[in-house]
């Protein structure tokens, strides 16, 4: 790209209230400062008008450090040659010691940002008490975050790790900006399965007061005895209707033991997410729904949203292509309730009683289709009501694959129980661990052993794009190299010994720390000023592998600066910046393997 240098004969800076309020302090994301920089001075130019949005966003580093791409489309609207009303916006722009200004190719504008500025932005945000303080959005909201949902009577197995650990992190990441989070577990406790299992329980005699052994296993074993009967028996298929019919009328025995069965699933649920530190503000199941389930009929019927056909009660929608003759049924043709009724009564219970302003959905990519219908009867019945209907977004993943580039089972054709997995993943990091330091306490061994383990199941999931399948792989993401979370929980442990070899602690300060000059200086004081950028894309489409692409290129770029900079020289300004760099390092590090749910150590 051709990049020419100009010389600027600024404003006058009082005269620009954006400049004003930027000097007063650096600003943690420099792209709305950039963007009311420009769009300011643009006013002042007759040949811009309000119209005119400056496209700020970091830039290849050859080309400065922000550049500003909204010239060139303004201008070609306006048919005015969009070089030359570039160059007028750069010479009318104030001059600043913190930036300098270039024009480059058909009207981008680049700012390279001085060492000065560097400096002063790790100063004022490089500590995770300030990285805490300044990421707080000015217009918080209510957020609910639903995920994880597992069957009640059903082990979790493999599958359910990415919605709980996706779900976790886009919690952690929205609290962490701010935003008022409920998380909900909406548990998968009432329909067609009880039947079978109610039946299954009575027909074999089994008291659920003593189960013994592994009770949620005993539970799915009985389901499947129970649903390969019903397949083989037409008449052990209406009894257990009629026992789901009991349940739902209340019979008080069949209450009982669903209470039951939905505790000892809890329990067992309980123990994985202790496992893996997540915790929910509420598990209301379907069946919390059930009383909820006839207003959601009436209210449709009455607004002439849903429809009656074969006996059931659907919606279609007419204006989109493949859901006009594709039915959304809310209504089986036996009465029964369904996924559709429950998901409809429990949007509307989160809108009235929770009064939230966005549901965050956090499933399987097979589900698009019920989502996106349910999304659309959402919209026609909260209009219909004159409600305002909350912000609606479905996060989808893929699927979890083998090395066969299938979902991954277990060897005999079986999902894979997600204890068994975390407890493998465990077992294998505290192999790592003793081979590395075999005098170790066997205690140390085991907390290590699971920061590790676990922090390495969840980060090559949430590493991944979710919209992306991905094959499973042990020696991939317990690697000590690459993009893994042990590589970067050892560039944190790696500074951790800087400073307890200089008997110092991260938390101290730096203030005599003279500018960045070389280029790893430069380029690692860089990075760290993109920490609110890309806290910005995962907000924004909800992905959280975008922020541990950036944790690793800033580990990447730590371990280049640190086999190329000695910290412990002599020159106090210059070790105070280097100092300064590796403890504003790890709290981004810290702070952002914390948001993904990921512990880190002081040694590994």
């Amino acid at each position: 790209m051709f990049v020419e240098s100009f010389p600027r004969s600024g404003l006058d800076e009082t005269a620009n209230p954006c400049l004003q309020a930027y000097q007063m302090s650096t600003p943690f994301d420099l792209i709305p400062t950039l963007d009311n920089l420009l769009f300011e001075t643009a006013q002042s130019i007759d040949e811009f008008s309000d119209s005119f949005v400056p496209q700020t966003r970091s830039a290849d580093e050859r080309f400065g450090d922000f550049q500003a791409n909204g010239v060139l489309p303004y201008a070609k609207r306006a048919g005015i040659n969009p070089r030359e009303l570039a160059q007028k916006l750069i010479d009318a722009l104030p001059d600043s010691e913190d930036w300098t200004i270039e024009l480059a190719g058909p009207g981008f504008i680049n700012f390279t940002l001085s060492s000065r500025f560097l400096l002063r932005w790790i100063m004022e945000h490089g500590t995770a008490k300030n990285l805490a303080k300044v990421a707080r959005t000015k217009e918080p909201e209510h957020v609910v975050v639903d995920y994880s949902s597992p069957n009640t009577a059903k082990q979790m197995h493999v599958g359910h790790i990415r919605s709980t650990i996706i779900g976790e992190s886009i919690a952690r990441i929205l609290q962490y900006q701010g935003h008022k989070i409920t998380r909900d577990n909406h548990l998968g406790d009432w329909g067609t399965q009880f039947g079978i299992l109610l039946l299954a329980i009575k027909e074999e005699k089994v008291s659920l007061d003593n189960l013994g052994g592994d009770p949620i296993a005993i539970l799915e074993n009985l389901y499947r005895h129970g649903n390969a009967r019903i397949k083989e028996e037409e008449y052990a298929l209406l009894q257990a209707r009629q026992e789901l019919v009991k349940l739902q009328d209340g019979d008080p025995e069949n209450l009982q033991l669903w209470e039951k069965i939905r505790d000892i699933s809890m329990s067992s649920f309980l123990k994985i997410y202790e496992l893996l530190d997540v915790r929910f503000d509420h598990s209301l199941g379907e069946s919390f729904y059930r009383d909820k389930v006839d207003e959601v009929y009436s209210s449709l019927s009455d607004h002439k949203i849903c429809q009656e056909d074969d006996g059931a009660l659907v919606v279609f929608h007419p204006e989109h292509k493949r859901f006009a003759k594709q039915p959304f049924i809310i209504r089986k043709s036996d009465g029964a309730s369904n996924y559709a009724t429950t998901d409809l009564a429990t949007l509307a219970y989160r809108q009235k009683d929770w009064h939230a302003d966005q549901v965050i959905y956090v499933t399987d990519g097979r589900q698009r289709d019920h989502f996106e219908q349910l999304f659309l009867t959402a919209s026609k019945w909260f209009n219909a009501d004159d409600v305002k209907l909350p912000k609606l977004d479905h996060v989808w993943f893929g699927t979890i694959l083998g090395d066969d580039n299938k979902a991954i089972k277990t060897r005999d054709g079986q999902p894979i129980k997600l204890i068994d997995l975390l407890e493998e993943a465990m077992k294998r990091a505290a192999e790592m661990v003793r081979q590395k330091n075999a005098e170790l306490p066997e205690d140390e061994v085991e907390k290590r052993a699971r920061i590790i383990g676990l922090g390495a199941v969840k980060y090559a999931d949430l590493s991944q794009d979710r919209t992306l399948d991905y094959v499973f792989s042990w020696e991939k993401m317990l690697a000590m190299q690459g993009n893994t979370a042990p590589y970067l929980q050892y560039a944190v442990a790696r500074i951790h010994s800087i400073f307890r070899k200089l008997n110092s602690l991260p938390t101290d300060s730096f203030t005599s720390a003279r500018v960045p000059e070389s280029d790893p200086e430069r380029k690692l004081s860089r990075k760290l000023l993109f920490f609110p950028l890309v806290l910005k894309q995962a907000t924004r489409e909800l992905k959280p592998h975008f922020l541990c692409t950036y944790l690793y290129e800033l580990a990447t770029e730590f371990s280049s600066f640190y086999n190329q900079e000695k910290v412990m020289v002599d020159e106090k300004d210059t070790r105070n910046l280097r100092l300064l760099l590796c403890a504003s390092t790890q709290a981004v590090l810290t702070t952002g393997l914390g948001l993904l749910g990921i512990e880190t150590l002081e040694e590994m």
